[in-house]
């Protein structure tokens, strides 16, 4: 484990879309992690807010619903998270069908805005593209503002944000289910992470693998050379990856990568094998 930096003076805070995330890709992310990554650098979190929505009609007749919400919003509050809960609101439209809405988004833009006051970095944990203007404002504001998503992430949101970091891409926050008994996310032989190709020679038949080993460092240092770097980058021979991967697309940023670090040639260093292509990042 490494060894937590000391606080510095600067103050995040962190907004949650939870069905956002739930229901494009983040299903089953571990809030803790997430945490961790908002607070890198030592960072002090002043507000944790998590957006949920909460369907109180199903909840009177579904006991099972009902225990996993609680549990599940037991275990938020339980990393440091307030819980602000929108009840789902039923309507029927002109052809008779019924539907529900729980839109958290007001509620999270108005909070973000109004508590940016005493931030200096706030994350915003959503893919949805409504919060570009909230991103503007915030930015506006003075506040470094920060996007963590998975799939169907807006295009226009990633742009304005300072960073836009794919969630599968953070060590851990999404579990890499492959093999029993298998290592947690590191740099060390056995470990399955995530990453992307940033360089390839279809000459050569081979190229670099970048991932993150940890959250402590800048993300800026992307040079894994450099000793304050929190990347590291392993050796993948094209053979690694499926047949039908073009492999013409593997620099463009686009293609997140899943694959086991193996034994180098070389001693103290890793290659690639088990390559999965996992998402196209649009």
């Amino acid at each position: 484990m490494p060894t937590p930096l000391p606080k510095n003076n600067m103050k995040t805070g962190v907004y949650i879309d939870v069905a956002n995330l739930a229901m494009n890709g983040g299903f089953g992310m571990r809030y803790d992690v997430l945490r961790e990554f908002a607070c890198r650098g030592g960072v002090e979190p002043i507000r944790l807010n998590s957006y949920v929505s909460y369907d109180s009609q199903r909840a009177d007749s579904d006991p099972e619903y009902r225990i996993k919400q609680n549990r599940f919003h037991a275990t938020l509050r339980d990393f440091g998270f307030k819980v602000i809960q929108k009840n789902t609101k039923w309507y029927t439209d002109d052809a008779g069908n019924r539907f529900g809405k729980a839109n958290v988004d007001l509620d999270l833009a108005v909070d973000a805005l109004l508590q940016s006051e005493n931030l200096d970095r706030v994350l915003l944990a959503t893919g949805d593209g409504d919060f570009v203007q909230v991103v503007r404002a915030l930015q506006n504001r003075g506040c470094r503002v920060e996007v963590i998503a998975f799939d169907n992430v807006s295009g226009d949101l990633r742009r304005e944000a300072d960073l836009y970091v794919s969630g599968y891409l953070v060590p851990n926050l999404l579990p890499i289910q492959r093999e029993k008994g298998q290592l947690d996310w590191s740099d060390k032989v056995g470990s399955f992470v995530r990453g992307m190709c940033h360089v390839h020679d279809s000459a050569k038949g081979y190229g670099w693998l970048r991932y993150l080993k940890n959250v402590d460092g800048e993300l800026w240092r992307t040079d894994s050379r450099d000793p304050l770097s929190p990347y590291a980058t392993t050796f993948c021979h094209d053979s690694e990856y499926p047949h039908d991967l073009d492999l013409e697309t593997l620099t463009s940023r686009k293609l997140v990568l899943e694959f086991e670090l193996a034994a180098g040639q070389d001693p103290g260093k890793t290659k690639a094998v088990n390559v999965l292509p996992i998402r196209t990042v649009t």
